[in-house]
Parts: C-alpha cells; sequence; structure tokens
C-alpha cells in the first residue's frame, strides 16, 4: 500500500507531515512511502535525505491509499484521490465545513489530528499536545526577545540588574512550556490556570502559582470548562495587579473548535509599564488580549501585543518531527497484516475519524451540516 506526504500549500505553513528518519517505520510497516517534491525543504529536509531513508520523490496524490499532511487537502488535491482514500491532517470540523462536506462526497475517509482522544492510550498520537509544546516554548522565546531587558538577575560590580517578571496565563501544554523556558532564562514567574488542579504543576516548574480564590473549571479531556461572564469580569479584576507588574505577558488560553476566552482587556495592558511585552498565543482564535491581531505586532498603551500566527511552523525542523511520529503512532494503530484497515470500534479510530463511505461519522460536524441550510 502507498502512503503520500504531500508538500503544503498554505502560505506560511513550513512543516511537513513526515520526516526522513521515521520514513523506516512506515517502510517496516509494509507501506511504500512517496514524498512529493521538496515537500521538506522549508523545514530542512532535502529530497536527497527522503531518498536514502527508503521513500520515493514523486507526486503520486491519485494513486495513494494513505495521504499525510499538516494542513487539510486543497479542493483540488482532495479531488485527485481516488474513492476510498484516507487522509490524515489537522481538520477543524467546525471551522472546514465545505472541506468535510466535499470529502464525504468524494468517498474518502478522513482522520483529523485535532480530534484524538486524550485518553492514555493515545498521548503518542496528540499532535495538539506535540504542536502545543513547540508553541508554548516559541511564546517565551518571542518575549525574551522583543523584551528590551534582561529576563535573568545580573549581579555585577557595575550594580544589580533585577530578572523579568513574566505573567503566564493557562497552564495546558503550551503554557507549561512557556513557565519552564521562562523560568530557564532566569525570569521571575507566575502563572494562572482556572483548573486548581494546575497550580501543583506550575510550582513543580518553579514559578509561582496565583490563587484567586474563584472556583475551579475543571473539564473533560483536561480542558477548561467555559466561564460565565460575570466570573470572567471578577477573573480579570483580580488578575490586573499581576499583569500591571509584569515586564513580559504571556497568555495561552485555548479550547479546540471555540473562540479563545478573551482574559486581557485593552484597559489591563495599558497599566502595564512602559516597553512592556504581551504575547497572545490564541490569537487565531480571537485571542485571549483584546486587540491581539494574529501575525502583526500591534501597540496598546505603552506596552506591544505580538499576535501568535502558526506558531508551530516557525521551529518547522522540530514541530516536523514531533507531528510526524504522532502520524506513526497513529498510521501503525490502524494496520494489520493485510495492510491499512481502520478498527472502527476503536476508541481512537472512531474519535478521530471525520468522513469514511460516504457518511460524515464525526457526530458535533454531521449535526451542523444536516441543520445548514
Amino acid at each position: 500500500m502507498l502512503i503520500a506526504v504531500v508538500k503544503e500549500t498554505l502560505e506560511g505553513e513550513a512543516r511537513v507531515a513526515m520526516v526522513p528518519e521515521l520514513v523506516g517505520k512506515l517502510t517496516e510497516a509494509g507501506y511504500d512511502v512517496a514524498v512529493e517534491p521538496e515537500a521538506g525543504s522549508a523545514a530542512q529536509y532535502s529530497d536527497t535525505a527522503y531518498v536514502e531513508s527508503g521513500a520515493t520523490v514523486d507526486a503520486v496524490l491519485s494513486s495513494a491509499d494513505v495521504v499525510l499532511s499538516v494542513q487539510p487537502l486543497s479542493s483540488p488535491q482532495a479531488r485527485r484521490l481516488r474513492s476510498g482514500a484516507a487522509t490524515f491532517s489537522f481538520l477543524p470540523p467546525a471551522q472546514s465545513l465545505d472541506l468535510v462536506a466535499e470529502r464525504r462526497d468524494l468517498q474518502i475517509t478522513s482522520f483529523a489530528m485535532e480530534l484524538v482522544p486524550r485518553i492514555s492510550r493515545a498521548q503518542s498520537m496528540d499532535a495538539l499536545s506535540s504542536q502545543a509544546l513547540v508553541a508554548g516554548y516559541r511564546c517565551a522565546i518571542v518575549a525574551a526577545g522583543r523584551l528590551r531587558r534582561f529576563f535573568p538577575l545580573n549581579m555585577t560590580a557595575a550594580g544589580t540588574v533585577p530578572p523579568a517578571e513574566v505573567v503566564v496565563l493557562g497552564a495546558g501544554v503550551a503554557g507549561l512550556q512557556a513557565i519552564a523556558t521562562a523560568k530557564r532564562l532566569g525570569a521571575v514567574v507566575r502563572a494562572y490556570d482556572v483548573r486548581a488542579a494546575a497550580a501543583e504543576e506550575i510550582r513543580s516548574l518553579g514559578a509561582v502559582a496565583i490563587e484567586l480564590d474563584l472556583e475551579s473549571l475543571e473539564g473533560a479531556g483536561g480542558y477548561a470548562r467555559e466561564m460565565t461572564e460575570d466570573r470572567a469580569a471578577r477573573q480579570r479584576d483580580l488578575l490586573t495587579p499581576y499583569i500591571a507588574a509584569a515586564d513580559a505577558l504571556i497568555t495561552t488560553a485555548a479550547v479546540p473548535g471555540r473562540q479563545a476566552p478573551m482574559l486581557v482587556t485593552a484597559d489591563m495592558v495599558e497599566q502595564m509599564k512602559a516597553g512592556s511585552v504581551v504575547v497572545d498565543l490564541a490569537a487565531e482564535t480571537g485571542g485571549n488580549v483584546e486587540g491581539s491581531v494574529a501575525g502583526s505586532v500591534v501597540q496598546v498603551g505603552a506596552a506591544q501585543i505580538w499576535g501568535a500566527s502558526n506558531v508551530p511552523s516557525q521551529m518547522p525542523g522540530p514541530a516536523s518531527k514531533l507531528y510526524a511520529q504522532n502520524l506513526v503512532n497513529i498510521v501503525t494503530l490502524m494496520t494489520t497484516e493485510e495492510g491499512f484497515a481502520p478498527d472502527f470500534d476503536d476508541e481512537i479510530v472512531a474519535g478521530t475519524c471525520v468522513t469514511h463511505a460516504g457518511q460524515v461519522t464525526h457526530k458535533p460536524t454531521h449535526e451542523t451540516l444536516e441543520g445548514r441550510p
């Protein structure tokens, strides 16, 4: 059976769905692997490296049994696939209804990597977490790079330079990585998460957990529950003095498929010190910070807000390697001695599948499509 790895077409996407060092895992499982020319060039993986790893370099989309990509295939690409082919990619169903409907009508089996269930057996396939790890690190580096002062304490004969004060909002995978990176750079870090259980993880990284005496919002799958507007307003009031004292603020609160919660208002940013930096990782999904713009830096008061845009792609090499390992793990889960044969009774397979055999199998997406005019 043939696995095709496509060259990403979305502007600014530098990742690739498979890296040379992992091609052997797929060939050992019985697959032939074909990589489109220059598919890995933006991530510094050459065509020669793929050939040396056992892949062929060729555009074979129309004859592929399984197609791997980071972003969902475009409509022209999808229409080149044979009926019954399977695709693996990020495919946010709620924001991609037309693409989902097209895959249904083309009889394509599509798997969305953001739908991998958050269960222990699926941790090695959790692409959201692997990419959030990259994004969290990158956010801390951006904050340090844009802040025109030292992160660490410096004691010199000429005097003492105090460490930077960093506040991180959200202690999921990205937030914890941002905390850990800022701590390694020497900053004094304080962090807050609406889930009470996150406080222990924050402290384990050497940061100070901000406690606001508000109800915990633990939700399913490790995510937070949505908060009421009254609670959100009280939370903003209580967080204001911490943010005003910060040299850098990093916000990472997001839930897949939903608009990011507004955690910080423009008035709160205006109270920050001159030269302060705000990094909003959730800018693409509405933003945690009022006024942030994905892919842009805007000035609010005396602070600058860096709006994140496809942050994992800013570190395409490691992001691609982690994502490729996620794909290898989920593809091999669905591989038997006869080849690619997903067991739709398996919780991971069923939970990740969006379309199969001319049907939309992801229930929320199916219900949304059925309700469209």
